[in-house]
């Protein structure tokens, strides 16, 4: 138990919320390591699936065994105590999978359910939907004469939580996306005329494909070819990019495409899973079809299929006699972290324990508002859907070596 000024610290409640990345289960092991050396008579739980185990009372209590041998959860992906994609404030949803009864109010029941586990600290690792909760649940309990400290990790394969520079996870993704590319790519003669497209998940940032394009054109420039045995970079290479942050002329791209084909034999199309998006809703609504949204009313993107739309506009155009169409978003979003994200992660979580032992709530992550700081951002300050930047110049260098024609999309007001 560690007391700082008016603050006891006790217990200690862990939760990872919505989609995977690659940095959850590293996060929760780092996370016991350094509370069992700074505060080792503090218990520290953690809630099975996210939100729904807090409203449900489900967790579990990391024993010693756990702390001792916390370290080998940086060595898997995934989560060890679970995810799920619940929104306290959308009670239909809630009353319909059995969380919430008709009538109660899902912050009370959540922060009621804090208070009863006689919980301390909460470190939620999640977007900005999961942290943005969390701090709600935190002035619920404070205006009940409750505190709770609460220090969120940022989390997402996206990269696109404002104002943070880099979200755990979104490397490794990135890094993995391009590895299944290295596999998925080979396949470019198993048919004469092969189209190729490399759907990658993003539904409003194409950082993870960028990032990704940019990691797998690396590694073809690192690579020895033999053009008289066939084995050609020009073959291996990424020929289109798209982007939600992107506009393009689909005549122009064709065109160019189409002489990419008959020159190669084969077209690699890398593509975020939000661009064109408002294209295919509008095309599915004007024929009277319904489009499908998840708890967070977000577009059920695997329902409207961005990558076979795609397809099927560029197939005929461009004379494709085979199109594969490949997602790597569950290849990546499950892999275990990095080098380069175990290093962040465990700056990040460094950086978590000591604002709680300070009492201090926010979001952990370096601060672009503020010179890149490292810091515990307010809650107020953080937001989702942070655009990519099309305009840097290591992707605007990369554009040009693809040979792509395109423009910035137009800022959503």
């Amino acid at each position: 138990m560690l007391k700082e000024g008016t603050m006891t610290i006790r217990r200690v409640a862990l939760l990872t919320a919505g989609g995977f990345a690659p940095c959850l289960s590293t996060a929760v092991g780092d996370l016991i390591e350094r509370y069992t050396k700074e505060i080792p008579d503090a218990e520290i739980i953690g809630y099975q699936h996210g939100y729904h185990g807090l409203l449900k009372g489900n967790y579990v209590v990391f024993d010693d065994e756990a702390r001792k041998k916390a370290h080998i959860l940086t060595k898997f992906g995934g989560s060890p105590i679970g995810n799920s994609r619940v929104k306290l404030t959308n009670s239909k949803d809630l009353i319909e999978r059995g969380l919430i009864e008709p009538g109660q109010n899902a912050l009370e029941v959540a922060a009621d359910q804090l208070k009863a586990d006689g919980v301390d600290v909460l470190h939620t690792i999640g977007g900005d939907d999961t942290n943005t909760t969390a701090a709600d649940l935190a002035a619920y309990l404070h205006e009940n004469g409750y505190e709770l400290t609460v220090v969120g990790l940022p989390k997402t394969i996206d990269n696109d939580i404002v104002p943070i520079r880099q979200s755990l996870g979104a490397y490794t993704a990135a890094e993995q996306a391009s590895l299944f590319a290295q596999n998925i790519v080979g396949e470019h003669r198993a048919n004469p005329r092969m189209l190729i497209i490399h759907e990658i998940m993003g539904r409003n940032c194409g950082y993870l494909a960028a990032q990704a394009t940019k990691y797998y054109r690396d590694w073809v420039k690192e690579q020895e070819w033999v053009p008289s045995a066939g084995l050609t970079k020009e073959r291996w290479d990424v020929h289109a990019l798209y982007l939600p942050e992107m506009t393009f002329d689909l005549d122009v791209e064709a065109s160019r495409l189409r002489k990419i084909m008959d020159e190669q034999g084969n077209v690699n199309i890398f593509l975020s899973e939000g661009a064109g998006v408002a294209e295919i809703i509008e095309e599915i609504l004007e024929s009277g079809g319904e489009v499908e949204r998840d708890a967070f009313g977000h577009v059920k993107l695997d329902t409207i299929n961005p990558g076979e739309w795609f397809a099927n506009k560029f197939a005929e155009i461009i004379g494709a006699e085979k199109v594969m169409v490949q997602k790597s978003g569950y290849f990546s979003r499950s892999a275990k972290s990095n080098d380069t994200d175990l290093e962040l992660i465990r700056e990040m979580t460094d950086h978590a324990v000591k604002s709680a032992k300070e009492g201090v709530s926010g979001v952990v992550g370096h601060d672009e508002e503020r010179g890149d700081e490292l810091r515990t951002i307010e809650f107020d300050r953080i937001a989702g859907h942070k655009a990519f930047d099309v305009s840097q110049d290591w992707f605007t260098e990369m554009m040009d070596e693809i040979g792509q024609k395109w423009a910035p999309a137009p800022k959503a007001e």
